[in-house]
C-alpha cells in the first residue's frame, strides 16, 4: 500500500486536481451568471417575474440533484480526488474548490460580454462549446494504480424462473443501490452532517441573490453594487487554499467537522453585521469577512464528508447529500422572494413571500439567512460533540470489559464465624508487569 499511495499522490494526481478545479469552475460556478439573462428571458417569453425566477432555482437544484451532464461531471471529479489524495486530501479539496471561486468571478463577465454581442441564444450556444471542455477533464480521470490484487468473484447465479419484477420494484432497488439510505440510517455522523447541510442551504445562497438589490435599494450605485459579488469571488481564490492548509494540519485532522461548524456559524453571524448598515464601505468589509467564512465552508465541505464516510461509499453518500441539498436550493430563493419588478437593472425587487409581507425590507432576508445558518451550525457542532463523547464512553466500556475478562479468577471457600456451612468466594488476581 505505501507504493500505491506514492503513485496515487504522484505527478498525475496534480493533473487530476487541475481537471477537478476546472470542472468545478465550469459547473458549480455557472449558476452565478444566470441572473444576467433574467430580463432577456422574461421579455422573450413574455413571462412574469414569478415564472422567470424559477429558471435559476430549477437549474441550480438540478445541478445538485442529478441534472445529467453538469451533476455527473462535478461529482465524479470530487469523488476521484479522494482516491488520488490521502495525506494531502484537505489541501486538494480546497484547491479544487478554488475553481468555484474562479467561476463566480469569470462567468458573469463572460456572460455580460457575449450577451451584448450575440444575444441570449448565441450566448447559450457559446456556453455549450465551453462546457465541452468537461469531456477533456473527464478523459484525464484514469483509474488509480494500486498494488492490491483484484478480488475474485464468483459468476452470477443462473437465472431463476421467478417472474420478472415490476418496474416500480426495479426503480426502488436502483435508488437503494445508488443512494446511501443505508448509510443515512446506520452512520450517525453522516446523518448529522447531511441534515445539518440541508438545513444550512436554506440560508446559505440568499446573500448571493439579494446582496446587490439590497445595496441598490439603499442608494449604492449599480456598478459598485455589482462589484460586491466580484469581491467575494476574487477573495475566495486566495482564501480557500489557506483554509485547506489549516484543515490539512495533523493537529486539526480530528477537528475538521468542528471547524466546518464554526465556519457556518461565522457565516450566519456575518449577515447580522450586514444589516446594521448599508454604507458601501461597510458592505465591502462585510464581503471580506463573509469571504473568510465562505471559504471555510467551501474548503471543508467535501473533506468533512470524506471523514465521516468510507471512501468506497463516498460517491453514494455524496449523491444523497446533494439530492437533499437540491430540495433546499429549490425552495430557498422563492421562499425569500427572488423576483424583480421592472427587471434587475433599474428595477425594484418584488417579493412573493418574505419580502412581500415585510414591505420589501431586505433586512429580514438576511435575518432569515442568519437563522438557518446559526441554527445549523449549533446543531452540527453540538451533535458531533455528543457523538464523540458517546464514542469515547463506548471505547472506555469496551476496555474495562476486556480488562475484566483478562483477569484470572480463583474460587475459595469461606467458613462463617458462626459455624455455618462453607460457601464459595471468588478471588480476583490482577497480574501487572513492571
Amino acid at each position: 500500500m505505501p507504493q500505491a499511495l506514492e503513485r496515487a499522490e504522484g505527478g498525475w494526481a496534480w493533473v487530476v486536481l487541475l481537471a477537478s478545479m476546472m470542472t468545478q469552475g465550469l459547473t458549480l460556478g455557472f449558476p452565478t451568471c444566470i441572473g444576467i439573462f433574467f430580463t432577456e428571458l422574461q421579455h422573450e417569453f413574455q413571462a412574469s417575474n414569478s415564472e422567470t425566477s424559477w429558471f435559476p432555482s430549477i437549474l441550480t437544484a438540478m445541478l445538485h440533484a442529478g441534472g445529467l451532464g453538469m451533476c455527473f461531471s462535478f461529482q465524479s471529479t470530487i469523488t476521484v480526488l479522494g482516491f488520488y489524495f490521502t495525506r494531502r486530501q484537505a489541501i486538494a479539496n480546497a484547491l479544487a474548490s478554488v475553481g468555484v471561486s474562479l467561476g463566480i468571478t469569470l462567468w458573469p463577465l463572460l456572460a455580460r460580454y457575449l450577451l451584448e454581442d450575440l444575444g441570449w441564444r448565441g450566448t447559450f450556444l457559446v456556453f455549450g462549446g465551453v462546457f465541452l471542455h468537461c469531456c477533456v477533464c473527464g478523459a484525464i480521470l484514469r483509474p488509480v494504480a494500486t498494488s492490491v490484487p483484484p478480488e475474485t468473484r464468483e459468476g452470477p447465479p443462473p437465472p431463476s424462473k421467478t417472474p420478472v419484477p415490476s418496474c416500480l420494484a426495479a426503480c426502488g432497488r436502483a435508488v437503494q443501490r445508488h443512494l446511501a439510505f443505508d448509510i443515512l440510517w446506520h452512520n450517525a455522523g453522516y446523518r448529522v452532517f447531511t441534515l445539518g447541510v440541508a438545513w444550512m442551504i436554506l440560508g446559505f445562497p440568499l446573500p448571493h441573490v439579494f446582496l446587490v438589490p439590497y445595496a441598490m435599494r439603499h442608494g449604492v450605485d449599480e456598478h459598485r453594487a455589482a462589484l460586491l459579488i466580484s469581491i467575494i469571488g476574487f477573495s475566495n481564490i486566495f482564501l480557500r487554499p489557506m483554509a485547506g492548509l489549516v484543515a490539512g494540519r495533523q493537529d486539526f485532522a480530528s477537528h475538521r467537522k468542528y471547524l466546518f461548524s464554526l465556519a457556518v456559524l461565522l457565516n450566519g453571524l456575518t449577515n447580522l453585521v450586514c444589516v446594521a448598515s448599508a454604507d458601501f464601505r461597510v458592505l465591502v468589509g462585510y464581503c471580506l469577512v463573509y469571504s473568510v467564512s465562505m471559504s471555510g465552508v467551501g474548503a471543508l465541505f467535501f473533506q468533512v464528508l470524506m471523514d465521516v464516510v468510507p471512501m468506497d461509499r463516498f460517491s453514494r453518500a455524496l449523491g444523497l447529500c446533494t439530492v437533499l441539498e437540491s430540495i433546499s436550493i429549490l425552495i430557498s430563493p422563492p421562499l425569500a422572494g427572488e423576483t424583480w419588478e421592472g427587471g434587475q437593472e433599474g428595477g425594484r425587487p418584488g417579493g412573493r413571500f418574505l419580502l412581500d409581507t415585510t414591505n420589501n425590507n431586505f433586512s429580514y432576508v438576511f435575518y432569515m439567512s442568519s437563522f438557518f445558518l446559526i441554527s445549523a451550525a449549533l446543531f452540527m457542532g453540538g451533535s458531533f460533540c455528543a457523538l464523540q463523547k458517546k464514542e469515547k464512553q463506548g471505547r472506555q466500556a469496551e476496555a474495562e470489559a476486556a480488562t475484566r475478562e483478562a483477569a484470572p479468577q480463583r474460587t475459595l471457600t469461606v467458613e462463617g464465624t458462626d459455624g455455618s456451612e462453607k460457601r464459595p468466594c471468588t478471588e480476583i488476581m490482577y497480574v501487572t508487569s513492571v
